[in-house]
């Protein structure tokens, strides 16, 4: 019986055998993520980040067929720790409010967890798993030894009183402090947590540790141990990468048109570092509209309303009458461009604004937010030839620059602007020469999508073959 089977299988050609290999290989990406799926039901944003690295790395696997025997998809799937506590804290009023805190500590084969802390109604579990998920494969990119995590809560730090802020964030520290250290998870900011923020959450763990330990918290401000640079760190790291992706068609910012979504720092200095490069930013946005000015945004007039004066992009217009405000930033898409760089939040991009893109022109898409598309609009970009640079390499400058600043911290010592940007600049084009090669490696010439998502689900399921079950 076992030479029949032998002989049947030395009498397929390679291109048959090719075929049994690959379905097997179906066979078994289809069984695990049914399996996330039941294990994670209504995780909407989780499940689709799960899809779409599942359906990008199956060529990895059919060359690799130690990951299934090792059974890394269903492993790298599952957080490490996923923790849920209580926030109760008192408002001005003296009323008692209860929110709830998340952290979740995906992987650490590659190093400590680390990814930011978000604040915003609609954090939940399933936001801050596909965060911490992303995270996970966005730091294998950066070469630097950080594993995945990331947390939040649903408070929303929009319209309270520094007093409630920091009530809030020494709440919310206190449960958090059990879980996290230098060498175990360090959070940053991210959207709602800004130098504010961190400075309270740092300032109560000091108090709590009864240690100065900078390097726990990244994004810090720049007088107790942050990074020069560290604010402009994603956008700038958007559009280096971007930059990278046009050079290789012959292409660059120059005298490009571009809209971006959001106002926020990722926003505001991925426009900085786009005019910086010769582009004209026509547009931008925040929850409530964007504004469109056809001679170019006025990014000073920006930094004052969102960085200064905290209020809405429509008074853009007070200084600027000429220019057009639309209470809908979902219409933004509709803004014809050159390039587009969504950097609000995740799922702005369906395939109705990829479609209505597509037809205005769009020669690139650059995500600046993680997953701000949806796998429809990426595979129709795709499919219609667009440039497409993915979040999990496009926004890894954030964390790179987290990282060296946890670098400094360790060494008590702070790097100039211009060497934290040099830094950032050669990180972003080695995770751009890392995306675009293991693309070509695995037969996906040109898809940055597979590129980076292949590139770095290796080193992480590498390291985890290495250490063992």
């Amino acid at each position: 019986m076992g030479s029949l089977i032998r002989e049947g299988v030395f009498s397929m050609s390679v291109s048959q055998l090719k075929d049994v290999k690959m379905e097997h290989v179906n066979r078994y990406v289809d069984a695990v993520y049914k399996k996330v799926v039941q294990r994670n039901e209504g995780e909407l944003e989780f499940l689709q980040a799960v899809r779409e690295m599942f359906e990008t790395i199956k060529p990895v696997l059919f060359q690799h067929p130690i990951y299934i025997k090792q059974n890394i998809l269903e492993r790298i799937v599952e957080p490490e720790r996923m923790i849920t506590f209580q926030v109760p804290w008192v408002d001005d009023q003296g009323r008692v409010q209860v929110n709830r805190g998340f952290r979740v500590q995906f992987n650490s084969a590659l190093g400590p967890y680390k990814g930011g802390l978000r604040f915003h109604p609609t954090v939940n579990a399933s936001i801050v798993k596909f965060l911490g998920f992303e995270q996970t494969f966005k730091n294998a990119l950066t070469d630097l030894s950080l594993g995945g995590g990331k947390g939040g809560a649903d408070f929303d730090p929009k319209g309270k009183s520094d007093m409630e802020i920091m009530r809030f964030c020494q709440s919310f520290m206190t449960e958090l402090s059990r879980h996290i250290g230098p060498n175990l998870d360090v959070p940053a900011g991210d959207i709602g947590v800004g130098a504010k923020e961190i400075g309270y959450l740092f300032g109560y763990y000091k108090k709590l540790q009864n240690r100065y330990e900078p390097g726990v918290l990244t994004g810090k401000p720049l007088e107790f141990g942050g990074s020069i640079g560290r604010k402009e760190a994603t956008g700038y790291g958007t559009v280096y990468f971007v930059e990278e992706m046009l050079n290789d068609q012959g292409q660059s910012f120059e005298g490009k048109t571009v809209i971006v979504s959001g106002s926020g720092n990722v926003a505001i200095y991925a426009m900085e570092k786009a005019i910086e490069l010769g582009a004209k930013v026509v547009a931008c946005s925040d929850s409530c509209g964007y504004i469109y000015d056809e001679n170019g945004i006025d990014l000073d007039t920006v930094k004052e309303i969102k960085e200064i004066r905290n209020e809405r992009i429509e008074a853009y217009l007070a200084e600027h009458p000429n220019a057009t405000y639309v209470a809908n930033s979902e219409k933004i898409w509709e803004v014809p461009c050159d390039i587009a760089l969504p950097c609000a939040t995740q799922n702005e991009i369906d395939e109705k604004s990829a479609r209505r893109l597509v037809a205005n022109g769009v020669l690139a898409i650059g995500e600046g937010a993680n997953m701000p598309c949806t796998i429809e609009a990426i595979n129709y970009f795709l499919n219609k030839g667009v440039l497409f640079a993915p979040a999990k390499a496009a926004n890894a400058g954030g964390v790179a620059v987290s990282a060296l600043e946890m670098a400094q911290n360790n060494m008590r010592i702070s790097w100039t602007k211009e060497e934290v940007d040099e830094r950032l600049k050669r990180i972003m084009k080695n995770i751009y020469k890392q995306s675009i090669s293991a693309a070509e490696n695995y037969e996906a010439t040109g898809n940055l999508v597979a590129g980076a998502n292949m590139a770095s689900f290796i080193k992480v399921a590498n390291a985890m073959v290495a250490q063992g079950v």
